[in-house]
């Protein structure tokens, strides 16, 4: 859901950008019932959706790591450590975001995900069970009302995502 969701909306911005989903399990699975029941509600068709497993070389090749919880990120880091520093849970990311900033005029995407840094509280990334000032739950197995409520967190933080990291940069003012 959070792939479709974040092509749409930067999409949307004409930002152009890829944007891939993985996960932990196995691949090869496709998308429930529920979820392309939701996303196609919201005009989205990803009955034709099909997981991917995360794995070293998509989490080297990628700009930027967004889990949609905790277990996530550290996955993607045990496979690439030096991908720490552009690996964050969305929730994670966002509040980062808003204390930090938006990306500056000429600022690219890596100087801005390095001056989140300082505000990062790495310890909170282990653990173990849901946080909900981290993770996203996931919906799977709880019916499609949970579905819906997800879809919602989803759009509401990736709405915030795109206006702190990829919203046009308008000139810097000039003294």
């Amino acid at each position: 859901m959070a792939e479709a969701l974040l092509r749409r909306r930067l999409e949307a911005a004409g930002i152009p950008a890829r944007v891939h989903s993985a996960g932990l399990l196995p691949g090869g699975r496709p998308a429930t019932a529920d979820g392309v029941a939701v996303m196609a509600a919201r005009g989205l068709d990803t009955s034709a959706h099909v997981s991917r497993q995360l794995t070293r070389d998509l989490v080297a090749g990628a700009d930027l790591v967004i889990g949609m919880a905790r277990e996530h990120v550290r996955e993607a880091v045990v496979l690439e450590p030096a991908a720490l520093g552009r690996s964050f849970t969305l929730k994670e990311l966002v509040d980062l975001a808003e204390r930090a900033g938006p990306r500056r005029a000429g600022e690219d995407l890596a100087a801005w995900l390095a001056r989140l840094a300082p505000g990062r509280d790495q310890r909170r990334l282990v653990g173990a069970g849901h946080d909900p000032a981290y993770d996203v739950a996931d919906p799977i197995g709880r019916g499609r009302a949970a579905y819906e409520t997800t879809a919602d967190e989803l759009e509401a933080l990736l709405d915030r995502l795109v206006d702190a990291a990829f919203a046009p940069v308008t000139k810097e003012p000039t003294r």
